[in-house]
């Protein structure tokens, strides 16, 4: 199951799939599944990883930020596995447990609330690197994609009982920055003059961006602190977004590796391949990059599945999420699915069943939700999708205006019409508030926020000024330390 980390799910059908050229996910295509509407729980890398490893969404697991997932004795899907007689198997980034992520993200996340606007990331940039022979440009990524080829070949081949395999890779995600200085954030996108003749330039859409001040006022803050407000050419954008795609055409190289080595063992006709993501790529859509977001491209993930039983040349518009890994593993594993998962299985829609064919738990819902909690935006958002419609809330409901777009209408999610249909943002909200008391959880992350942030500050004793200064947003912070210290210090004296 290679999963990956940033592809814009919109890549594999059309016509996000005219941009660059993906022949394995095109090959999945053709022997399997693709589901047209697949998204993140929430559009960061630990929170989601911990909704698909545990199957439930963030507000359970109480992954808030890149820096808190799941405890480390949670049993996951492939340890029930294991558990079971599958053979296990785990190469590269795996990121569900807590603990991981750099100081900066975590404290971004905790002092989002602080009433400060601080750049927090390198401009995004390009980089071309190597000549037209060079392919391995994510190494770490190769490496362990090598590591995946030569267990298949040297492992598996040889196996009696039945295995999992389970490939991380970072890619397509972009890299360090490291000209932003010495705590900086992952701002460049990276690739070889090889992977850029797989993008087509002429069918790269430049996205249409909203004036500064009509921004919705999260957006706002989003774009600021990814350090997006200043001026971009249409070349920059375009360039930017050609570089991600090049990117995502070296991801598909990694996926054609483990395909080949199954086939090339007579495994592929009997293994299930799973090809998803944690999260999107905004590549300069609506003036961000990045994550953390929920539209298309950030929260909208790929999601292929092809192998014994699973229909050939589907496409599933139902819409549909990483929780749903969790139970669809041990239906395949023919394990039984605990009960009080957020996810549903997948496989009567793989089997190509009626949409109506009712599981043990009920029919699969017509929604999907996704929330974020952590840095880069500075209200708790949680985002409720359903036929063509895609609901945001914030906060506690009333303080931060909604969001709803018509997607059929407007794909590009340009024009929110909360305003024009009050009676829809009414029933989505009562939908949404059916699944999660999501005023409560927005009030339970400000106090954890704060709680985290006391202790860490009393943590560094005498050394506080000198290491909240020197974060990723030190290129701002250090041109007026006091006023921003000020602030962090207004914050904790608030009370609830």
């Amino acid at each position: 199951m290679p999963s990956l980390t940033a592809q814009d799910g919109r890549l594999t059908f059309y016509p996000g799939n005219q941009t660059v050229d993906l022949p394995f996910i095109n090959y999945m295509k053709r022997y399997g599944t693709v589901f047209l509407n697949a998204y993140t729980n929430s559009p960061i890398c630990c929170p989601s990883r911990a909704a698909m490893w545990s199957g439930l969404f963030t507000h359970l697991t109480e992954s808030w930020n890149n820096f808190k997932g799941l405890d480390p004795d949670y049993v996951t899907w492939m340890d029930l596995m294991e558990k079971h007689g599958y053979h296990t198997q785990k190469y590269g980034k795996l990121d569900y447990t807590s603990g991981h992520h750099s100081v900066s993200n975590r404290v971004e996340a905790w002092t989002r609330d602080v009433d400060f606007l601080l750049r927090q990331e390198g401009r995004p940039m390009v980089n071309l690197t190597g000549d037209k022979k060079h392919v391995r440009v994510m190494e770490a990524d190769w490496r362990n994609t090598d590591k995946a080829v030569n267990w298949i070949k040297e492992e598996a081949i040889n196996l009696t009982q039945p295995f999992v395999l389970y490939l991380g890779l970072n890619l397509p995600h972009p890299y360090p920055s490291p000209y932003a200085g010495e705590n900086f954030g992952s701002s460049t996108f990276l690739t070889s003059p090889y992977w850029l003749e797989k993008v087509t330039y002429e069918a790269i859409k430049i996205p249409k961006w909203s004036s500064l001040s009509e921004m919705h006022p999260v957006d706002y803050y989003s774009s600021y602190t990814k350090n997006c407000t200043g001026e971009f050419t249409k070349q920059e954008v375009r360039n930017i977004r050609a570089f991600y795609y090049a990117m995502c055409a070296e991801t598909d190289a990694m996926l054609g590796e483990i395909i080949s080595a199954l086939r090339d063992t007579g495994l592929l006709k009997k293994t299930i391949v799973i090809f998803t993501a944690d999260h999107g790529e905004l590549a300069m859509e609506h003036r961000q990059f990045y994550k953390m977001s929920m539209y298309e491209g950030s929260s909208h993930v790929p999601l292929l599945v092809m192998g014994p039983g699973v229909k050939e040349q589907q496409q599933v518009p139902n819409v549909v999420s990483l929780v749903d890994i969790y139970p669809t593993m041990l239906d395949i594993a023919r394990i039984p699915v605990p009960q009080n998962l957020s996810g549903y299985s997948l496989i009567p829609l793989l089997h190509g069943k009626a949409e109506n064919e009712v599981s043990p738990r009920g029919p699969r819902p017509s929604w999907v939700l996704s929330e974020f909690h952590g840095c880069n935006v500075n209200s708790s958002m949680y985002m409720l999708r359903t036929g063509k419609w895609k609901y945001i809330a914030y906060s506690d409901g009333h303080s931060v205006l909604p969001q709803l777009f018509d997607l059929t209408a407007d794909p590009d999610e340009l024009t929110n019409v909360a305003i024009k249909f009050p009676v829809i943002v009414h029933s989505l909200d009562k939908t949404l508030r059916s699944i999660v008391n999501y005023p409560k959880v927005s009030s339970s992350v400000q106090e954890y926020n704060k709680r985290q942030f006391i202790s860490w500050k009393q943590s560094l004793g005498q050394n506080y000024s000198n290491v909240i200064a020197n974060l990723r947003w030190h290129q701002d912070w250090l041109k007026e330390p006091k006023k921003y210290e000020n602030a962090i210090d207004k914050w904790l004296s608030q009370s609830k």
